[in-house]
């Protein structure tokens, strides 16, 4: 009798041990992301679940052979037998179609290949678009920053969603969210600008764009955002990749962590991604207060946070936190790392360290949740696959191509027009030189294509290259003479030269972990004989317009000073200087506004327009006042004039909104846009406050004669900051509001917060 009591418990624990878990089928369609989540998981050996808490890149072994198909080298094979939880880049350097048959095959592998059928992820970045052969290259996050136009960006992105998906992928490492004032970071291009404000709008909006508004996701036409990094990491030590971090926490709060926590609670962000650095002198893939207490406690995110290149390894060997790679392994995963990306080193200790420590099951199993939660959300077993005549008719396709075009013509900054020397007549005989070392080989074509007729006779010279253009740390060339009076002589035979100038993506780029691979500059000065190139052709007494193209703030003194105008182009799309042409010809007038301060010398930095007040007291010994150009800076073919700039009232509570409004005339004789921007001030605070701060911002076009109000809300809580008890506060007292066309230029009223 007792013998077949046992029997019926035992009977009755298996059975319901199967009802737990098989009895529900994780394939099962008609189940619920979670419940299929809770039905795979079990399942899984302990190697299994490390193996989906893994990226390796497809460099390694995953390349189409001559023939165009899949072959995996014998280290690819061994690693895909336990699934994985991603690849990086797969198919990056073929054409779109051909990548997708690539990625088909190599998904269909790898779920064959593992025992529960688990699809990866496939990995991007975007810069400039997808980061992949034959897609729409845009311009670069921070050119498209200088738009102030949120809705742009949220078609730019929609577009490398779709463009993405279409070649195979589901997860882009990007946007960054990284807030970045230092123009010796060579990232500095990659991310939106230094005001927290504008970053926050841009990224918010390149997040819904990749992802399709969220729905795309699941629907198979878009891919999941990867906001990065987290957080800080613009903010190294001298502009330096990988160095230290020192920030208040106070500026954390504010400043930093907006746009990653708009990322997350209002973009709904797939993924996070850690920093490299430290904050505090805690090192961030270590940091679980950051990534598990902000993230997800606080902000409520349900995503999943994969490494940055190597760094839970870096844990022990570089940042010197951990005492051994199982340690540095157990730090990641106890800070809330869920994915290891590229390490041999840290992550693969897992499934080892677990028969000495089986408390960290309950961590891996957490991790393998989050991912394994993605791919469902991404909708991957139950559509894996790309149809390749999508992707033929979905990339590159003619509406994506024109809005590349549309995005470079609202980016582009005109800094400076003496005596309206812009826009130039296409109708009037006039030839033209250009020249200078940071002309394309196509750039004459594209300006003869923008003009279209026979009125505009072009030459076009290069002259000399800024470096070597090669490997991992360019050399600077030496200056050459006989280039440059080449260039002299050219610009002699001319009615006008327009200098191509600044740097490229040799002299600012991602200084990689390498000591061989280097990216950021200690001086921000154009790189060698430039201004040498300005100062001789402009004494000629021609008409000097200077297209400046460039990945980092550079310190234009002599550019300034010398050109007759001045275009900033940032980093534009593929049809740049298509683009350009157009706004010298005044086909369209430019909009642009620099989403950064232009300093005049690397000794002001750190120089941003929302510093606190007290940074502007005192000037520098044999140093012109202030910066060059301000934040916001940008001027127009149109002349705007600003009016009757009101508050709704001069009072403001904690449960009320006021209104701040002004009215913005064109005076000037063209159609052109403007962005008028709010920004507010704290008169008087408990603590050192910004000296003012971007909290709103419209583009607008009028005609000529044309006016327009345009009215601001203001709310409580855009006047909230971290107070004295390192909590959120909003401090009763005197504001202004101030309304214009810059940082420096504006109108202004006053209001009061009462409680």
């Amino acid at each position: 009798m007792k013998k077949l009591l046992v029997l019926l418990v035992l009977t009755t624990l298996l059975y319901s041990c199967g009802e737990s878990t098989s009895s529900k089928d994780y394939k099962d369609k008609s189940l619920s992301i979670d419940e299929r989540v809770d039905a795979l998981l079990p399942l899984l050996s302990i190697e299994e679940k490390v193996a989906q808490m893994r990226i390796f890149h497809a460099n390694i072994g995953a390349k189409p052979d001559e023939k165009g198909n899949l072959k995996l080298s014998k280290r690819v094979i061994k690693k895909l037998k336990l699934g994985i939880a991603g690849i990086k880049n797969p198919g990056e350097h073929i054409d779109p179609v051909a990548a997708a048959k690539l990625n088909n095959e190599l998904q269909k592998y790898i779920i064959e290949n593992n025992r529960w059928g688990i699809p990866a992820l496939f990995v991007t970045e975007s810069y400039n678009g997808v980061d992949a052969e034959g897609c729409t290259k845009f311009g670069r996050p921070l050119t498209s920053a200088a738009s102030f136009n949120p809705d742009l960006v949220n078609r730019m992105w929609d577009v490398v969603g779709k463009e993405a998906r279409l070649r195979g992928m589901h997860m882009c490492h990007s946007p960054e969210a990284d807030i970045v004032r230092d123009p010796r970071f060579g990232r500095m291009s990659e991310a939106f600008g230094e005001d927290t404000y504008l970053t926050t709008q841009m990224v918010t909006n390149a997040v819904k764009g990749v992802q399709g508004n969220y729905d795309g996701l699941g629907a198979g036409t878009h891919i999941g955002a990867v906001a990065k990094h987290f957080a800080g990491y613009g903010q190294v030590l001298g502009g330096s990749n990988f160095a230290a971090i020192e920030i208040s926490e106070r500026t954390l709060i504010d400043e930093i962590y907006p746009p990653f926590e708009a990322a997350v609670k209002e973009a709904k962000s797939l993924g996070i991604m850690a920093s490299h650095g430290d904050l505090n002198g805690i090192a961030s893939h270590g940091n679980k207060e950051l990534l598990t207490g902000v993230l997800r406690d606080d902000w409520g995110f349900e995503g999943y946070v994969v490494s940055d290149s190597n760094d839970i390894a870096r844990l022990f060997y570089f940042m010197k936190v951990a005492e051994s790679p199982e340690a540095a392994a157990q730090m990641g995963l106890e800070a809330g790392i869920d994915i290891d990306l590229y390490a041999e080193d840290s992550y693969s200790y897992l499934p080892e360290m677990v028969k000495k420590n089986p408390d960290l099951e309950k961590l891996i199993d957490r991790s393998v949740r989050r991912v394994l939660r993605t791919k469902f959300i991404l909708g991957l077993f139950d559509n894996p696959y790309i149809n390749l005549e999508e992707t033929k008719k979905g990339v590159r396709a003619a509406s994506s191509l024109e809005l590349a075009k549309e995005a470079d013509l609202e980016s582009i900054i005109l800094l400076k027009n003496e005596e309206n020397v812009l826009p130039l007549n296409k109708n009037k005989s006039t030839k033209v030189a250009l020249l200078g070392p940071l002309l394309k080989e196509n750039t004459k074509e594209m300006f003869e294509s923008a003009v279209g007729n026979n009125n505009i006779k072009f030459i076009a010279e290069k002259g000399f290259h800024l470096t070597n253009e090669k490997g991992g740390a360019p050399k600077l060339l030496d200056r050459d003479p006989k280039a440059i009076a080449k260039l002299v002589n050219i610009a002699r035979k001319s009615d006008v030269v327009v200098l191509f100038l600044g740097g490229d993506k040799f002299t600012a780029k991602e200084a990689y972990f390498s000591n061989s691979t280097l990216g950021d500059r200690a001086t921000i000065e154009p790189v060698g004989a430039q201004d040498e190139l300005v100062e001789k052709i402009t004494a000629l007494g021609k008409k000097v317009i200077v297209i400046l193209k460039h990945r980092r703030t550079l310190a234009i003194n002599t550019i300034a000073a010398k050109a007759d105008a001045i275009i900033d182009t940032w980093d534009l799309s593929e049809f740049g200087d298509e683009s350009t042409a157009k706004i010298i010809f005044g086909e369209v007038s430019p909009s642009g506004k620099s989403p950064v301060t232009i300093p005049r010398s690397i000794g002001q930095l750190p120089y941003h327009y929302s510093m606190k007040e007290i940074n502007y007291k005192k000037e520098y010994l044999f140093l012109d006042k202030g910066r060059i150009y301000p934040f916001g800076y940008g001027l127009s073919y149109g002349k705007f004039e600003y009016s009757d700039i009101k508050v709704s009232s001069s009072e403001i509570t904690p449960s009320t909104e006021i209104t701040a409004s002004v009215r913005v005339k064109n005076i000037g004789k063209v159609k052109a846009k403007e962005v008028v921007q709010m920004y507010i001030k704290d008169e008087i605070g408990s603590v050192t406050r910004p000296d003012k701060e971007l909290k709103g911002f419209e583009k607008i076009e009028l005609a000529s004669g044309e006016s327009k109000t345009v009215s601001f809300k203001i709310t409580p809580k855009m006047l909230e900051f971290t107070g004295l008890e390192m909590k959120k506060v909003l401090e009763a007292g005197d504001y202004s509001v101030k309304i214009g066309t810059s940082s420096k230029e504006y109108l202004e009223a006053k209001f009061k917060l009462k409680k």
